[in-house]
């Protein structure tokens, strides 16, 4: 594969790179800035639809959907550079990401019609209503209920771990319409209102002290038989759809994120002091920093390897198994070892005048405890990688 880019496409890049300068608040980025009013839904929606006036929402998708029917390699380099940037992602990534491909792929023209623009300008915001307190990432195993009735479901039952689930409009809703089917069958995907009677929503409080996830309650929630994605009871077929495309769309951004948080540790253990010397002159240090920086490097080409996949056509597949596994356990380390790298100073929190770099470290190494839960556990990762990939017998 030539992993060069053409002229054309590094044309893209500066574009992107131009765009980015010209829309992002005045000292994005650097240490410890903080721009007033960034972290409020107001700023989040306003920078979506920036991105979605300047062409730079649903480039791969066909031009009547809203999308700019550009190439997959210029939706890679404008994740990237977003990444490169620390750009904030959009607000409704899980719209823009998982909801649409898997309507553009099951939906009818109606609901292509309905949905897809307003994901792209942000009017409405998803989530995905997958996993459930009794079986987690085992999707396949959940138990809400929908009975149709007439031109309607009728759906009770729990999710949980809902991303954005308090701010959704929509519900990308898996629930079992054949109890008596086996578990991978007798499932189906709803497209919910979030405004239905009977939806309560209840945020989970995490140790980082934010409420990013949910849990959400259905009770005699009634869906028309109209936001049926799909066939019905083919609803696990519909579901893998959006899982392939949560893991492998975003790949090369998730190295890039990552080589930026590896540079900044070994800016970190340059100014460290250990044993009357820079931290970087310990040989174990330095052994632990290269052996991050090959781990790096695989994720770096096994990113082009998904990406490859679909440039020839195909969708993610379950390569990208491989990535969300590969980026999850790395950040943990990446943060246990800064935690090391700290030595006392690791147990003070933002606030602490003495807190190296203001804390920020601390906040990021509670954050990556959920890396491999969310998404899928690294648990759930080996097992598809080992029966989808390698092809190895189930466990009986």
């Amino acid at each position: 594969m030539d992993l060069s880019f053409t002229p054309e496409q590094e044309a893209f890049r500066a574009k992107v790179q131009q765009f980015l300068r010209d829309n992002l608040p005045a000292g994005w980025g650097t240490p410890g800035f903080r721009p007033p009013g960034t972290g409020t839904l107001a700023f989040l929606k306003d920078w979506q639809r920036r991105l979605y006036t300047g062409g730079f929402l649903g480039m791969a998708w066909p031009k009547e959907f809203g999308g700019q029917g550009a190439s997959q390699i210029e939706m890679a380099i404008f994740n990237e550079e977003l990444a490169r940037v620390r750009a904030p992602a959009p607000l409704n990534v899980l719209g823009l990401t998982m909801a649409a491909p898997t309507i553009i792929t099951y939906g009818t023209d109606e609901q292509k019609a309905r949905y897809l623009r307003k994901i792209l300008s942000c009017d409405e915001i998803w989530c995905q209503g997958f996993s459930e307190p009794d079986s987690g990432s085992d999707v396949a195993a959940a138990r809400t209920r929908a009975e149709l009735q007439g031109d309607v479901f009728v759906v009770n039952g729990q999710k949980v771990w809902t991303t954005l689930g308090h701010l959704a409009d929509w519900c990308m809703l898996l629930v079992r319409t054949d109890p008596d089917a086996p578990k991978h069958r007798g499932l189906s995907y709803l497209l919910v209102d979030m405004k239905s009677p009977g939806i309560t929503v209840k945020p989970l409080r995490q140790m980082t002290g934010e409420s990013e996830f949910n849990e959400m309650f259905f009770e005699d929630v009634r869906v028309p038989r109209q936001n049926l994605l799909g066939a019905m009871n083919d609803g696990w077929r519909v579901a893998t759809t959006t899982l392939m495309n949560e893991r492998g769309t975003a790949a090369l951004a998730s190295v890039m994120r990552y080589r930026i948080v590896y540079d900044e540790i070994v800016d970190l253990a340059r100014t460290t002091m250990r044993n009357g010397a820079p931290a970087t002159q310990d040989p174990v240090v330095r052994q632990q920093l290269a052996q991050f920086f090959v781990e790096l490097e695989m994720m770096r080409f096994t990113a082009y390897r998904t990406f490859s996949r679909i440039l020839k056509g195909g969708n993610p597949g379950p390569e990208g198994s491989i990535s969300k596994l590969a980026w999850s356990e790395l950040n943990q380390r990446l943060q246990e070892f800064v935690m090391a790298l700290e030595g006392p100073a690791s147990q003070l929190m933002k606030g602490s005048p003495h807190a190296v770099q203001g804390g920020r470290w601390q906040h990021h190494f509670l954050r990556s405890r959920a890396n491999t839960i969310e998404g899928g556990t690294s648990e759930i990762q080996r097992n598809i990688i080992a029966e989808r990939v390698l092809g190895l017998p189930r466990a009986r």
